[in-house]
């Protein structure tokens, strides 16, 4: 039987199972919940009906031969892709897979410094090295862009031997670079192009959106389903195009996932994928109308800037995802952070994230007029109630960094713990960053500067949620010692 974007074969396979009511004889362990009221009552007796282990008639995503293949064929279908596979450890566990299926020990991955711990966490992993480019930087709003085509094209020249070139498709603000010119820069020099595209699910079937990455011609996309598709959290999908020999990433991907993958998950997939195929383009059309009035009304406001695609430079702000309520906080005198912890503690409203100068909100159709309203309204009050003036305040989210050592030397390297007024000149061996977004301010490697760490007691003081050390604190740091 020919399967259509209406089918969901995983679903309907689970569907099947529970009728028939097979006795569990297996993992895990609650039996569907009788082993465990608590946590049916908790979660639902549906829920933990379907959360069950891998067996002939569900398939096995470790070596999918019937239903669970059938479903990656379709979201490949569906996003235009050679073939797709269901991730279950999040666009972190597709973007690492991707980049351990495309370098190994030694090779080089050119690639933006502004990117998501996990790519860097990639290399830590398998050894490959880094080949940063410094991203163009908005001076007014103090957020890294995209790589511009030239700083892709010199860092090519530089690195002939890199593997492959990353892009962010698009980044946690909504910046998009112009990624058909960065693939066919890669490709011409023999390199793949790899996306990541944690914010881009709906770049696949919205209109008048940004380029898909796999319309751009990339190799390879880690898609983030939960974020704006609709799945449930944890769940993402790698996309891979015919130029990748998508066996060995299978092999790739079964080095670090679990071989008791959540049928909860994998479900979700396969519902959000019909979800979008079927529905996508009304869903997307909703959520920009909505944020096209926000956007409007909150710049009415004063002192907040909700940005665009005005700022749309043709190169390293190609494009702009025009679903993002991206918000410039600072000429009210507040941070972002700031911002987002009103927000939440005096309003009820809890949005994406807040670092020192933004805050983002991440609208769908999901969202209703009502709630878009009450936003709106919490802004105007905030800065008529706890507004000031900027100056003095910090205005770069981004510093270059110096690199010196590849990061998987510099974590396993011999190290110390010293305090971080000491470890300025020091080389860092472990991360450090604001969560969300969870972009590096210190990867292993880098020197530590006076700015930065004046970059990381700002970001404490104001309240940001700093990961990474082994010193939860923050208070000191492990730096390399040979």
């Amino acid at each position: 039987m020919t399967l259509t974007q209406q089918d969901a074969p995983l679903m309907e396979a689970i569907q099947e199972h529970l009728f028939n009511r097979v006795v569990r004889f297996d993992v895990p362990g609650h039996k569907g919940g009788r082993g465990n009221r608590e946590l049916e009552e908790f979660l639902g007796k549906r829920c933990v009906q379907i959360d069950v282990n891998s067996m002939k008639n569900l398939d096995n995503l470790c070596h999918p031969v019937s239903v669970l293949r059938d479903a990656q064929a379709l979201a490949a279908e569906a996003f235009g892709a050679a073939e797709a596979f269901f991730i279950i450890n999040g666009a972190t566990g597709a973007s690492q897979a991707m980049i351990m299926s495309a370098c190994k020990a030694g090779d080089k991955l050119i690639m933006p410094r502004n990117v998501h711990r996990s790519a860097i966490n990639a290399l830590v992993v398998n050894g490959a090295i880094p080949a940063y480019v410094d991203p163009d930087e908005n001076k007014q709003l103090g957020i890294p862009l995209g790589m511009s085509v030239e700083a892709v094209e010199q860092a090519i020249t530089n690195n002939p031997d890199a593997k492959a070139v990353l892009v962010n498709n698009p980044t946690y603000y909504g910046v998009c670079p112009d990624i058909r010119r960065i693939a066919e820069l890669a490709h011409a020099h023999g390199m793949l192009l790899l996306a990541d595209e944690a914010h881009g699910t709906h770049f696949y079937f919205g209109e008048n959106l940004p380029c898909s990455a796999m319309k751009a011609g990339a190799d390879m996309a880690s898609v983030s389903i939960h974020k704006t598709g609709g799945s449930l959290t944890q769940s993402a999908m790698l996309l891979c195009a015919e130029s990748i020999n998508a066996d060995y990433v299978r092999q790739v991907i079964n080095l670090t996932q679990t071989t008791s993958a959540s049928y909860l998950l994998m479900c979700s997939l396969d519902i959000a994928r019909r979800n979008l195929a079927l529905n996508g383009r009304e869903m997307f059309y909703k959520t920009v109308q909505y944020v096209d009035y926000a956007r409007e009304e909150i710049n009415r406001i004063g002192g907040y800037y909700v940005y665009g695609d005005e700022l749309c430079n043709g190169n390293s702000f190609y494009a702009f995802d025009r679903t993002k309520l991206s918000i410039h906080t600072r000429d009210t005198g507040l941070a972002g952070i700031e911002v987002y912890d009103l927000l939440r503690d005096e309003y009820g409203i809890q949005i994406e994230f807040g670092d020192i100068g933004n805050i983002l909100a991440i609208v769908t159709a999901g969202d209703r007029a009502l709630e878009i309203e009450r936003l709106i309204s919490a802004l105007s009050e905030i800065k008529r109630l706890y507004g000031g003036d900027p100056t003095g305040m910090l205005t770069s989210e981004y510093i270059a960094p110096d690199v010196v050592l590849p990061p998987q030397l510099a974590f396993y390297a011999e190290k110390k713990s010293v305090s971080l007024e000491k470890s300025i000149g020091s080389i860092c061996s472990e991360f450090v960053m604001c969560y969300p977004p969870g972009i590096p301010i210190l990867a292993p490697g880098e020197r530590i500067t006076a700015d930065i760490v004046d970059y990381i007691r700002y970001a404490k003081e104001k309240g940001c949620s700093l990961t990474g050390p082994q010193d939860m604190e923050i208070r000191n740091l492990n730096v390399v010692t040979a």
